[in-house]
């Protein structure tokens, strides 16, 4: 994660640019997590962001679900410094900075939400323990909802996922950059699952109600509940 960690703190000021010249349809992806979570827009409830990076997550809930009360955490210090600007305007926010692997899940959550980040995880073994730690810090019928890289279920899937990836990015970016920069860092810091295991997982660890809400190739949206 030492790796992650000085990526973002390197790429902080330019994330919400460079993220919609990398991430094909970002903002549908977050548009679908934010319309999946279940409570009215006037609903008091608790949310915590893993991974918020500059907020862009948080902002969404916090337009739509003015009294939500959310908690971010980040790696980066700069992404959170970010997020701060960002949200200035916004009330109920609590910030952290640090490892979402290692945050001490205090408190109990309505709603868990995550973009982009959980496939930093390295291996299978810790995401499933990692499901295990928000499982429970879930309250009883709190959401999971993330948003995220996916693997291909065979390596014909996989080509064309990264095959779509490079087409969406050379729209926006150098193929040089493209090659030099973005696809090597995908390989060092990039652990994807298949849409497949993180559901069998899921459902080990004992949530229910899973679901894929919106998929395109290589980037998916899915949802588990405690119950």
């Amino acid at each position: 994660m030492e790796n992650v960690k000085q990526h973002f703190e390197q790429e902080a000021e330019e994330f919400d640019k460079t993220i919609l010249m990398l991430i094909p349809l970002y903002t549908k992806m977050i548009n679908s997590m934010i319309s999946s979570i279940p409570y009215d827009i006037s609903d008091e409830f608790k949310v915590l962001d893993l991974g918020c990076g500059t907020g862009n997550v948080t902002k969404a809930i916090k337009e739509k679900f003015n009294n939500a009360r959310v908690s971010c955490i980040d790696i980066a210090e700069n992404m959170i410094q970010m997020a701060k600007m960002k949200l200035a305007n916004y009330e109920d926010i609590n910030y952290y900075t640090g490892d979402f692997s290692d945050f001490d899940f205090e408190e109990k959550y309505d709603v868990i939400v995550s973009s982009l980040a959980l496939h930093h995880i390295k291996s299978d073994n810790d995401k499933k323990q990692f499901y295990r730690r928000i499982y429970e810090a879930l309250k009883e019928g709190g959401i999971l909802l993330n948003s995220d890289v996916v693997l291909g279920s065979n390596e014909n899937l996989q080509n064309l996922y990264t095959k779509k990836w490079v087409e969406f990015m050379l729209n926006n970016i150098p193929r040089k950059e493209i090659e030099e920069k973005w696809l090597p860092k995908s390989v060092d810091e990039d652990f994807p699952a298949t849409i497949t295991n993180h559901i069998k997982w899921l459902n080990e660890t004992g949530f229910k109600s899973i679901d894929v809400i919106w998929k395109c190739y290589g980037l998916a949206v899915y949802c588990g509940t405690r119950q």
